[in-house]
């Protein structure tokens, strides 16, 4: 393990279950966010850098190969901490000290506060920061290189415009994505005994060849935006089952799983909870094999292979697994629903879009101002205790997620989760499934 590096004790780590350090280590990467945010550039140890850079350049240890091609083509690449302690200096900060700035990672001022918020969606912003702290092990420097590239990849990946698009308009943008959707190849149903979304992928509906590499990735993104919405604190992470019935050859896609390997590790990192690999005939075994060291070991550590479908009974309750699993209970048989005519008449409402946009924008404003406070309660500058303080922080954030949700229908279109009947995807939030046993 890395100098800096600290493994998240378990039952710490997470909103509302912080220790005195991780609540340190959180406060520091708030006030860097706010200090690159204020001036597009901010002072770090540069020991911490040099770490960085190193392990950029090693291309050994124990990370995965997605995450050394990742650091090798990142922010502290190329020497880069030489000349940021140069700067450093020139600025007239002491030795040992180095001066990063925005423009490293291709990003902007006027881009880093909308992605920032926009990533936040309904969930408390700390949850955010957080997975991104506990992925990179509470070293600061390299939480934030991980959370600036992801912030990146969306701009580049133009995320919003998926998340927020209807699938119609996806579906013309990007062949063959209703066809994907049909088929059932991916979807979304329930949850498992630790209260996390399920997601099932039916690989033997997969063919390489017969879509488009990029309506895949797009897919991809829009069930990953949808799922992310149906996660009820304090769970924050999916369970996804790769059900390898009647697999074979033809159905493999290394890049897909490159791809998934990817964003998963990079882009949304701690969402995974369970890898549930069933029902793998013996060709997978060499494939696997390929595979495994693709994977960052803790991803690795929650891959389970189930047999028989009773095997499955150990992770998902009977009641919520879909019967054609043997012992399964759930009368599920899944079926896309299109658009209802109409249900996109919210965004039409210009007026009251604005208005709740800035009523959403309001309550960010105030939760930075409280953050900033939060972060100066052991200075001289401190007015208040920092349990005054995180009390009205905490309110925020749940303003911060009603806001949202007040404002979700006329910014972005209406997906599957709200046609269901009754919609599974609640206007307050909330979720509810229903299982037909």
């Amino acid at each position: 393990m890395a100098k800096g590096e600290i493994i998240t004790a378990s039952g710490t780590g997470y909103v509302g279950c912080l220790t005195p350090e991780q609540k340190k280590t959180l406060k520091e990467v708030w006030s860097m966010i706010f200090s690159i945010a204020d001036s597009g550039e901010a002072i770090v140890p540069s020991e911490l850098m040099h770490e960085v850079e190193r392990e950029a350049k090693s291309g050994d240890g124990s990370q995965s190969a997605t995450v050394q091609a990742a650091a090798k083509a990142g922010w502290f690449s190329n020497n880069k901490s030489a000349n940021a302690e140069e700067a450093a200096k020139a600025a007239g900060y002491g030795v040992g000290m180095a001066k990063v700035s925005l423009a490293d990672l291709g990003l902007s001022v006027d881009k880093l506060r909308p992605i920032l918020w926009d990533n936040a969606m309904g969930d408390h912003p700390d949850a955010l920061l957080l997975r991104f702290i506990r992925a990179r092990k509470w070293n600061v420097v390299n939480a934030l290189n991980m959370l600036f590239k992801a912030f990146k990849w969306r701009i580049d990946e133009d995320i919003p415009a998926v998340k927020y698009s209807t699938d119609e308009h996806l579906n013309e943008q990007y062949p063959k994505f209703f066809e994907q959707l049909e088929m059932g190849k991916f979807y979304i149903h329930g949850t498992d005994v630790d209260n996390r979304i399920i997601a099932y992928l039916n690989v033997h509906l997969h063919h390489p060849n017969d879509q488009p590499a990029k309506t895949l990735e797009k897919l991809t993104i829009y069930l990953m935006e949808c799922g992310r919405v149906l996660l009820e604190h304090p769970t924050e992470t999916i369970c996804l089952v790769f059900d390898l019935s009647n697999f074979g050859l033809s159905n493999m896609d290394f890049t897909m799983v490159k791809y998934l390997v990817t964003i998963f590790e990079a882009y949304y990192p701690e969402s995974l909870g369970r890898i549930i690999i069933h029902g793998a005939p013996f060709v997978f075994w060499g494939i696997w094999k390929v595979i495994q060291p693709w994977l960052d070991p803790i991803v690795a550590s929650k891959v389970r292979f189930t047999r028989a479908d009773k095997d499955l009974l150990e992770h998902i309750p009977a009641k919520h697994l879909p019967d054609h699993y043997k012992g399964g209970l759930d009368h599920y048989k899944y079926e896309y629903p299109h658009a209802n005519p109409g249900e996109n008449k919210c965004m039409e409402d210009t007026a009251t879009k604005e208005k709740l946009v800035a009523e959403w924008k309001d309550t960010f404003w105030k939760f930075e101002a409280l953050t900033r406070e939060w972060i100066k309660v052991d200075t001289p500058e401190a007015t208040r205790s920092e349990e005054e303080v995180e009390k009205d922080r905490e309110q925020c954030a749940k303003d911060l997620r009603v806001a949202f949700f007040k404002m979700d229908p006329y910014i972005r279109a209406r997906n599957m989760f709200h046609r269901t009947t009754p919609p599974i995807a609640q206007v307050d939030g909330s979720v509810k499934w229903v299982y037909n046993n």
